[in-house]
């Protein structure tokens, strides 16, 4: 097979923790052998611990973090419901289409792409949302936005945050803000590969869910039979064959993460993006994002006039293997995206990728 070993610097999948990887290699188990259901209960715990929560309904969805997004929106969205939704990037936008395709009354508050969500007019756009909807890291753009601003004025509204990019990379406090929703990615900052989607919802959303939602694989009622709040139960429903090897690596992957300490682990972070910023505006290039909101985790960077991006980024693939994301949208060939998630959160990674775009922008 031609593969080779690639530095993941884009927007994901990064490079996986090492504790991650070997877990692929353990002995399979069956989806319910018991020895499997202790590790997918661990695995659930150490979620419950990243997330910020103690929602019992903590689970990982057997596909990718796009089917989070579609997993909340089923389970708490019908015909005629509002839902207000604040886009500030191509996840946003995302979020109006699945809200759509269930039926919903969709409120798009648009925000210029590099700018954080304005909470004061996302709770005005709408007096009696079912369901208010924002990105806390937006991967197109490089934004952080605040949930807790929502959450505080969010009223009688179920309040959904996407935390594909930020869970693993920055703090996420879902309880301590009031976040009743919330998914997540296990390619990215989590350092696992992707294939699945942590997920939590609250009792109050719970309470308010659709009983039988149009999607059968991910009706979270009869998810909850398997994982999540079949924890300790005794008792399992089976649902689908869950994907166990990926479950075992996700495990490992979190208690490599716990292991170092949560806030290390936002430290390390929060080191690399500094350093990267800096070094980048020591290049003379110029960054996206708006200053005061940028991620650490997902860099934003605009393309110097008269450069091919995309030819940048196959020289640096070719030269350095070493792969760095473009942008997205209308930004697709005047912004690069830089990641690191992760174990790329180093020091090492940012001269790398400093150095080849150095190296290549020279010739």
């Amino acid at each position: 097979m031609p593969l080779r070993a690639r530095t993941l610097l884009g927007p994901g999948p990064s490079n996986p923790y090492p504790e991650a990887t070997a877990a692929l290699g353990l002995p399979l188990l069956g989806h319910l052998d018991p020895l499997f259901l202790q590790v997918l209960d661990e695995t659930s715990d150490r979620l419950r611990q990243v997330f910020g929560t103690e929602n019992r309904r903590t689970l990982p969805l057997s596909a990718t973090g796009s089917a989070g997004m579609e997993a909340a929106f089923v389970n708490t969205v019908g015909p005629g419901d509002v839902v207000v939704v604040a886009v500030n990037g191509l996840f946003g936008q995302r979020m109006t289409d699945v809200a759509a395709r269930c039926g919903a009354e969709v409120v798009a508050v648009e925000h210029e792409w590099g700018q954080p969500v304005d909470a004061e007019r996302v709770l005005a756009a709408h007096p009696s949302p079912k369901l208010i909807a924002a990105v806390h890291a937006e991967t197109s753009t490089g934004v952080r936005s605040d949930l807790e601003p929502l959450a505080a004025g969010k009223g009688d509204a179920l309040l959904l945050a996407d935390c594909v990019t930020s869970l693993g990379g920055i703090p996420v406090r879902l309880d301590e803000w009031g976040v009743d929703l919330a998914y997540s990615g296990s390619q990215k900052c989590l350092g696992v590969p992707p294939g699945l989607a942590p997920f939590t919802i609250s009792d109050r959303a719970w309470e308010r869910r659709i009983e039988k939602p149009q999607s059968w694989y991910l009706d979270l009622g009869m998810l909850g039979g398997y994982a999540g709040e079949a924890a300790g139960s005794g008792g399992r429903t089976y649902h689908h064959t869950a994907p166990t090897g990926m479950v075992v690596s996700l495990h490992a992957g979190l208690g490599r993460i716990l292991d170092e300490g949560l806030d290390a682990v936002h430290a390390r972070h929060a080191e690399a993006g500094r350093l990267l910023h800096e070094g980048l505006a020591e290049l003379g290039l110029e960054l996206f994002a708006a200053e005061g909101h940028r991620l650490p985790e997902l860099t934003t960077v605009k393309v110097p006039d008269g450069v091919d991006s995309a030819a940048v980024r196959k020289e640096l693939l070719e030269r350095y293997d070493l792969e760095i994301g473009a942008g997205a949208g209308a930004y697709a060939s005047t912004v690069w995206r830089i990641g690191l998630m992760g174990p790329n959160a180093s020091p090492a990674r940012v001269g790398l990728v400093l150095a080849a775009l150095e190296d290549v922008l020279g010739h």
